[in-house]
C-alpha cells in the first residue's frame, strides 16, 4: 500500500464521450507517484472544514418549534435535555450545541479518473475533505503492469 501527500486544489467536472458528467476534485503532488495510473482506487485521509461553533438545527438538523402556538423566543432551542432527580445529569453523547467540522475523515473507494503528471495532477471522483490547498493522504494499490498475454484463469468458448 503506498501512501502520498497531495494538496486539494478545486473541483470541476469531466464530460465523458458517452455525455455523462463526472465531479472531481484536482489534487497536486510535490513528487507525481509514476505508479498511479487511471483507474486506480484510492483511499483519502483529510481534514474536514471547521464551521466554528454551531447551534442543534444546523449541527444535528434538529427541527425547531412551530412559529405560533404560545412560542416567545425558543424556536431554535433544542427542547429538553434529561430528566430531573433521576438521573439528575445529563447523559454522554446527547446531542447539543458546539463545535462543528474540523475533524480527520476518511474516504473509500474513489477513483482517479485522469492523470497529468507534467502537472504532477490528478483528477480524482467526488468531493474530497478539506477546504482548497488543505493537506490530504493517498493510500492505494498500485495497478501490475499486464504481460498482454489472455488471463487463463478464465474460460472461453470456442465455436468449432
Amino acid at each position: 500500500m503506498n501512501r502520498i501527500e497531495a494538496r486539494k486544489l478545486d473541483m470541476t467536472q469531466i464530460f465523458t464521450e458517452e455525455g455523462n458528467v463526472h465531479p472531481v476534485t484536482v489534487v497536486s503532488f510535490a513528487e507525481f507517484p509514476a505508479d498511479l495510473t487511471p483507474g486506480t482506487v484510492v483511499k483519502i485521509v483529510g481534514k474536514a472544514k471547521g464551521k466554528g461553533f454551531s447551534g442543534v438545527m444546523k449541527r444535528h438538523g434538529f427541527k425547531g418549534m412551530p412559529a405560533t402556538h404560545g412560542r416567545s423566543t425558543k424556536g431554535r432551542a433544542p427542547g429538553s435535555i434529561g430528566g430531573t432527580t433521576t438521573p439528575g445529569r445529563v447523559y454522554r453523547g446527547k446531542r447539543m450545541a458546539g463545535r462543528m467540522g474540523g475533524q480527520q475523515v476518511t474516504l473509500r473507494a474513489s477513483s482517479v479518473l485522469e492523470i497529468d503528471p507534467e502537472g504532477k495532477t490528478a483528477k480524482i471522483f467526488g468531493p474530497l475533505p478539506g477546504p482548497r490547498l488543505s493537506r490530504l493522504w493517498l493510500e492505494y494499490e498500485p495497478k501490475e503492469a499486464s504481460s498482454g498475454e489472455p488471463d487463463l484463469g478464465t474460460e472461453t468458448e470456442s465455436t468449432s
